[in-house]
């Protein structure tokens, strides 16, 4: 009884902290909203609001007094839908990331533009197709590999890149983006030229997941990706079986996999397949890396303190990048599609009516400051459990690259991290440079 009791009163205390967090950032917003307004108007409002200390705001807000909202403005262009729900509380987020009958997933029309066919199974619901091909594929690509296999390479390459970059690096094309594609090529076994299938994979990317206005150039662009991919993986998948050999590549074991005629592995199947998993794995990783270096390098005390793990291989070192994350994600949301009229929260104060079609936003950066859930959000911590981050997703729908994730930025960041003196390159190179696009194109490095 008495422990009840003061799980309430502890509950009670958190539930103020968020409302005082609420106020003092709502406060925050409108002094330094008012001083961007006067200094450049309407025109710089909007680099303001998308700004990443801005938007940790706006979240702090609507965490505090709008927790779940229902809009009927389409915010989303590239997906059908009928209006707009952003949820901000932990639970609801993965209440809403859970519940996959009422909330589904919606990139299977451009899955299908770039497949020119058929579905992958992440636009898949729950059902005999996502089933079978994700069974399939998870034989093929084997969870032992990553320490066998992945891990090793992708540290030994790491390393020896950093060695011979002589003080001076461009993070983006020599490392963050390298070494996944290395992995693509060795382990994955499809091969193709290394600019092209960055470069296409990380617009691909960008069509399916980060595209909210549909951006017709974007749209042209990725169709010639696609058919560029498409054509590599085919080519791919011919040649390895036309000559006999096999392997340990994921592509060899898939070629295995249809010689025992499991289903789902006919070319096409192991074409669509390779194609969804590449599309998530060099730009997702190189962005993580990117994103969690340039928060360390925002804390000098931090930096030092990775430093030191990096170059005693603590394996705390790991635990600074997600806490990183945590702070400047990759992918700070995370939507999904109302089946029919349902309701989040039920129950609560802040129970919310979506309506069928909307697109539900989940702010999983926001879940990841959320005071209720969340132990001393405003602090770097590095002692959280791994299961507290939402970075990978959650739920039947989590990445399905994870545990390659999970290894390859740290062992990509590692040597890098541990040399003397990690610091930026002076001036705006020193800077993430997008290029215009979601994702980091450059960003210029020094050491001693």
């Amino acid at each position: 009884m008495l422990a009840r009791v003061s799980e309430a009163f502890a509950a009670v205390g958190r539930l103020i902290a968020v409302l005082i967090e609420g106020l003092v950032a709502l406060g925050w917003l409108l002094v330094k909203g008012a001083s961007v307004f006067a200094s450049g108007g309407r025109a710089a409002l909007l680099p303001f609001v998308t700004d990443a200390q801005a938007q940790s705001r706006v979240y702090a807000v609507l965490r505090a007094f709008w927790p779940n909202l229902s809009l009927k403005a389409q915010v989303m262009k590239a997906y059908e839908n009928t209006g707009t729900a952003v949820v901000t509380r932990h639970a609801d987020c993965l209440d809403v990331l859970s519940r996959d009958a009422e909330f589904e997933v919606v990139y299977g029309p451009r899955m299908r533009k770039l497949t020119d066919g058929a579905n992958f199974f992440l636009g898949m619901q729950p059902g005999w197709p996502y089933t079978r091909d994700t069974s399939a594929m998870r034989l093929a690509a084997r969870r032992t590999d990553v320490a066998e296999t992945v891990l090793p390479r992708a540290a030994s390459l790491s390393e020896r890149i950093v060695a011979e970059a002589e003080g001076e690096i461009d993070l983006v094309p020599a490392l963050s983006r390298h070494v996944p594609w290395d992995m693509t090529e060795r382990y994955f076994g499809v091969g193709g030229r290394p600019d092209e299938m960055q470069r296409w994979t990380t617009e691909l990317f960008w069509y399916l997941f980060e595209d909210l206005p549909a951006d017709p150039d974007l749209e042209a662009r990725a169709m010639a990706h696609a058919a560029g991919l498409r054509d590599t993986l085919d080519r791919a998948v011919a040649e390895r079986k036309a000559s006999g050999q096999r392997g340990e590549t994921i592509l060899d074991r898939c070629l295995a996999l249809q010689r025992a005629e499991t289903p789902g592995m006919d070319d096409l199947g192991i074409r669509n397949n390779l194609l969804g998993i590449l599309i998530g794995a060099i730009p997702t990783i190189s962005k993580a890396c990117c994103l969690a270096l340039d928060e360390l390098l925002r804390r000098p005390e931090v930096l030092a303190r990775a430093h030191r793990a990096a170059r005693e291989c603590d394996p705390v070192f790991e635990q600074f990048l997600w806490e990183a994350l945590r702070f400047n994600p990759h992918s700070p949301i995370i939507y999904r599609r109302a089946t029919r009229d349902t309701v989040i929260a039920r129950s609560t104060l802040r129970a919310v009516q979506v309506r069928k079609g909307q697109i539900v936003f989940a702010a999983t950066q926001s879940a990841l400051f959320d005071r209720t859930r969340i132990a001393q959000p405003t602090r770097f911590r590095t002692d959280r459990p791994w299961e507290e981050y939402i970075i990978w997703g959650y739920g039947m729908h989590s990445c399905f690259g994870a545990a390659i994730n999970k290894a390859l930025i740290p062992a990509i960041l590692r040597p890098l991290i541990a040399r003397p003196g990690l610091r930026r390159a002076e001036g705006a190179a020193g800077q993430i440079d997008t290029g215009g696009t979601p994702h980091p194109q450059h960003f210029h490095l020094r050491f001693d």
